[in-house]
């Protein structure tokens, strides 16, 4: 199988090791990727978010198969295009993508299939955000409407930096907080069948105990021993099925990955939000225990014969993400600085490039890569994952130091 990936991040580098894993691939080319991506695949340069350039570079590479790894791809197009083609591509339509690309779509699509989650109302002037904060109250959560790069999102007790973040934005959905540990959860979706991935939870904040600004995501982990029992098939029940058929139902079926955001709340499971594509550091430790050839399990996806594809196979032990951001981020990283250990395995890079005067391996956005790592139980992988971040070289760069750190101590308290 050819297999063409399409993106330039961490969670492209971590699907480029999937993909190039399993023995049906036989070439892998990414565009435009990265220099950590381009040690197993064939770089092509690209605008990702062109759909008709995409679409030629697959019909060039003669690709068996086209992964879409970023949302705003997917939100422009570029499935569609790949398809119109005739080559079978890993993500949702345009219209499908919505989900992620629009809160108010996501939250009308929800409440006609009768999802759990937040109540919410959607607000373009200041008159309404006013009604809305005043009706649920701290602490407020206020989204940017459109896509924000994982950092459209404002959880506060404060009400003017509520009001500031809605006046930036111009329409927002603003939503009642919900209460509870957050879970990630990636399934695999043809537009009927669905397969669920292991849920994962990652760490939005910048700053440890969850302080600072929301961020792209600082770090992940998975399994979770903490979770319910019978959560995901919980989950698949109320929320993924009926959200699939409702999308059916209008004519725009999703076909590709279906990121379910969720908060675990005393009312049970409540949907966060919807994304259109894998998560980005959640996929970097939930492919790491995939066990399955990643590349059949999407092709099936893509194919319309996910029903038919054997059921997943999960390695046994743990895995932890942690993310190393640059000075600034989230909200001004510098960028240009030379980076030293990233070559090593378990490094997974996302901003980076290389400098043509000397090689040199150079930071290029905000979180420049992280440290992966699987171990026998979850305190393991977290101190290898801890080990390889030690061993990174990154002027005034930082990163979390309590990832994974509640759950391996036991202290995720679910609401009763």
């Amino acid at each position: 199988m050819r297999v063409l990936l399409v993106g330039a991040g961490g969670r492209e580098h971590a699907l480029a090791l999937g993909l190039v894993a399993d023995p049906s691939v036989e070439v892998l080319f990414a565009a435009p990727g990265n220099p950590g991506i381009g040690t197993v695949a064939v770089l092509r340069d690209v605008v990702p978010t062109d759909p008709t350039e995409v679409a030629a570079l697959a019909v060039e590479c003669g690709a068996d198969l086209v992964v879409v790894g970023p949302e705003a791809p997917l939100v422009a197009g570029v499935a569609d295009a790949v398809r119109a083609k005739g080559i079978p591509a890993f993500g949702p339509s345009a219209e499908a993508a919505r989900l992620e690309g629009s809160k108010a779509f996501a939250k009308d699509v929800m409440a006609a299939a009768g999802v759990p989650t937040a109540r919410a109302y959607t607000c373009s002037d200041a008159e309404s955000v006013g009604r809305a904060l005043d009706d649920f109250g701290a602490p407020y959560v206020v989204k940017d409407d459109c896509l924000a790069a994982g950092k459209g999102v404002v959880v506060t007790e404060d009400r003017a930096v509520a009001e500031q973040h809605a006046q930036g934005c111009g329409q927002v959905v603003i939503e009642e907080y919900l209460a509870g540990p957050e879970v990630s959860l990636f399934v695999v979706t043809d537009g009927e069948a669905a397969v669920p991935l292991l849920p994962a939870q990652d760490f939005k904040r910048v700053g440890d105990g969850d302080s600072g600004p929301n961020t792209g995501g600082m770090g992940a982990y998975a399994p979770l021993p903490w979770a319910p029992p019978g959560l995901v098939d919980e989950v698949m029940r109320d929320i993924v099925h009926p959200t699939l058929a409702e999308l059916r139902r209008r004519g725009t079926p999703f076909a590709g990955l279906l990121y379910v955001g969720l908060a675990i709340t005393a009312r049970g499971p409540r949907v966060i939000e919807f994304n259109a594509r894998f998560g980005d550091p959640e996929t970097q430790v939930v492919l790491a225990l995939l066990e399955t050839p990643l590349a059949g399990l999407l092709h099936a996806a893509a194919t319309g014969e996910l029903a038919a594809h054997p059921p997943l196979r999960w390695r046994d032990g743990a895995a932890v993400t942690v993310v190393v951001a640059a000075q600034g981020y989230p909200a001004k990283p510098r960028t240009g600085d030379v980076i030293l250990g990233a070559e090593r395995p378990g490094v997974v890079q996302a901003g980076t490039v290389r400098r043509a005067a000397d090689g040199a391996l150079l930071s290029a956005g905000g979180r420049v890569l992280c440290g992966t790592a699987t171990g026998a139980d979850l305190a393991a992988a977290r101190d290898a994952a801890y080990t390889l971040v030690r061993g990174i070289e990154l002027a005034d760069s930082h990163h979390r130091s309590d990832i994974a750190a509640a759950a391996v101590d036991g202290r995720i308290d679910i609401p009763r």
